[in-house]
């Protein structure tokens, strides 16, 4: 994962512009595997970049609903899956919610997930010291783990600075 990206936005950061080069990253992923980036799941990653929150599977429909004729759930869920699939997008377990993901890693990449409990926004990070830690002990337990998640849930510095 590479550190081109902050953390957190900063409050009044170019939102737009955040949004546009996510849109554009996703474009070059597809077509690098040659996956076809279809109007809904455009659609669907455009709702998800809306802010630098989670959002659910019914939000994101609601969201959509402002500029198109609203979407079946399951063809929400679809493009989710797929957006998923590719790294674009991470589900926030605790929060039965999925973010927009702009960060250059490879789709299994272990990332820890900051969740500002004040400001609702969600920073990921590189956890791939961690991942081995806990592949490690787990390893020697004879246990298969089937998902791995690390979220941590506290204040975010803009918060923090802002009290």
């Amino acid at each position: 994962m590479t550190a081109t990206r902050p953390t957190f936005p900063v409050p009044g950061h170019d939102h737009d512009r955040c949004a546009a080069e996510a849109i554009s990253h996703a474009e070059q992923i597809c077509a690098r595997r040659g996956q076809k980036f279809t109007p809904i799941r455009r659609q669907v990653l455009q709702a998800l970049l809306s802010s630098h929150r989670p959002l659910g599977a019914y939000e994101v429909i609601e969201e959509l609903a402002k500029s198109i004729p609203r979407p079946a759930p399951i063809t929400v869920y679809r493009a989710l899956d797929f957006l998923m699939g590719n790294g674009l997008v991470h589900r926030i377990e605790s929060r039965n919610a999925f973010l927009a993901c702009g960060h250059d890693h490879d789709e299994s990449a272990m990332v820890a997930f900051l969740i500002c409990e004040q400001c609702g926004s969600v920073g990921e990070i590189p956890a791939s010291r961690v991942a081995r830690s806990l592949s490690d002990a787990v390893r020697t337990t004879g246990f298969t783990p089937k998902l791995s998640v690390v979220e941590i849930t506290g204040t975010c510095a803009h918060c923090q600075n802002a009290s």
